[in-house]
């Protein structure tokens, strides 16, 4: 951007004028996380009406779903997602409303259980792709685990160094993965990452892949982007343990009171399993009926979630119209135009979302922690802010949005004209 000193002194004080008129009649508006809005919410609600006959309690497996039993999920529903997430039936173990429930368990199993517990290491550490889910990130240091930060590129985490720090340091011992339109960048892995996480050398014998995939069905376009199948592949490379795949139904239907489920080797699906036996009789199995009479296979589960982006489109579409007509031939900000999943991601210029942020703040525009995206919050360049505009009507964000525009512009000049 180049424009003369006088010429960046007085566009900084125009607006400084604006961004004073917001400070007398500040917002209300929060888009911190990616939540489903109201409007999505109430298209699952037919499906807590769906168990009403006598007939309905009762398994294909001739189960009283109403008792107790069923340590890893009825029938009906892990053949469902089994068949959402490529797996085999026996593949699969159902769990409560939250995967992120499933993956501490398998962290807590890997930590306390099998031939050789993590808790007899000296030093625990995985790599985290960054910008990445902060609620990973949170889960790993909560269990003592050193997080190292992994750039994430165009097709995934930057595989050249992921190769090259497990290959030299048993103490790593796994991966955060968002597959599918990745949180918060929308990335979606390319066919030569997951081949090269599949076959890779690491010097950790128990590298332990964690792949979330919780936009797996999370569409916005036409355009259908699915990350290629990580346990197949694996387990065509003799790597079958490596992996855990995730997803959960909790921005399918309802985030409060979903379904999640996991798949893995037969191995890990034994070893899980033990560990379940010790917490539980069996999760909620008429939760499980519920979603599985309402979502029915995958071509239904599609069809839901053709309305679900009928509503979150316009949102995204949006934030891109907005960003695009105030910025563009500005150099002072980019951003990603998802093709699914729940964010769109800024990067700033260096040293300037941290002010952002706190500038949206104070006229009440929340959004992400500026540092939330990156491994105990930090992120070097201090550029990345996530946006999560799921839960708010279309005329809020377009509020929202102008305030947005107006702190990157303002922070941008100061940073470059001061």
């Amino acid at each position: 951007m180049d424009l003369s000193r006088e010429a960046a002194t007085n566009r900084i004080a125009e607006l400084e004028k604006e961004y004073q008129h917001y400070l007398k009649s500040p917002m209300n508006l929060t888009i911190t996380r990616g939540v489903p809005g109201k409007e999505q919410l109430a298209l699952s609600e037919p499906m807590l009406g769906l168990l009403n006959k006598p007939e309905d309690f009762i398994s294909q497996e001739t189960i009283d779903i109403r008792n107790y039993g069923e340590l890893t999920g009825i029938y009906e529903a892990k053949k469902l997602f089994s068949e959402l997430l490529g797996a085999g039936i026996e593949e699969t173990v159902i769990g409560g409303n939250s995967s992120l429930s499933l993956m501490y368990l398998v962290l807590t199993t890997k930590f306390f259980m099998g031939e050789h517990p993590w808790q007899a290491e000296e030093k625990v550490k995985f790599l985290c792709p960054s910008p990445g889910y902060d609620r990973h990130f949170s889960m790993t240091e909560h269990l003592g685990i050193e997080m190292i930060p992994v750039e994430m590129d165009g097709n995934g985490p930057n595989m050249d160094e992921v190769e090259r720090l497990v290959s030299n340091d048993a103490a790593i011992k796994g991966i955060w993965c968002v597959p599918t339109y990745s949180n918060p960048t929308g990335v979606t892995y390319s066919d030569e990452v997951v081949d090269r996480l599949a076959t890779m050398t690491t010097k950790a014998p128990d590298f332990t892949i964690l792949w979330d995939n919780a936009y797996l069905v999370h569409h916005l376009t036409d355009v259908h982007e699915t990350a290629k199948n990580i346990l197949t592949t694996c387990k065509t490379v003799g790597n079958a343990d490596r992996v855990w795949m995730f997803c959960s139904t909790s921005k399918i239907t309802f985030p409060g009171a979903g379904v999640a489920a996991l798949a893995a080797s037969k191995a890990n699906v034994a070893l899980i399993a033990d560990e379940l036996s010790y917490q539980t009789i069996g999760y909620d199995k008429l939760n499980q009926m519920r979603h599985v009479k309402f979502l029915q296979n995958p071509e239904q589960v599609a069809a839901h979630m053709a309305k679900h982006a009928a509503i979150l489109k316009p949102k995204f579409d949006l934030i891109k119209e907005k960003l695009h007509e105030r910025f563009d031939g500005k150099p002072l900000v980019e951003w990603t135009e998802p093709a699914g999943g729940y964010f769109v991601h800024l990067t700033t210029l260096d040293g300037c979302a941290t002010k952002i942020v706190a500038a949206l703040d104070k006229i009440g525009v929340k959004v992400t922690n500026a540092g939330a995206t990156y491994p105990y919050g930090k992120n070097p360049r201090d550029n990345s802010i996530r946006l999560a505009p799921t839960p708010v009507a279309l005329a809020d964000l377009d509020q929202a949005m102008n305030a947005i525009g107006l702190c990157i512009e303002l922070v941008s000049l100061e940073k470059m004209y001061s």
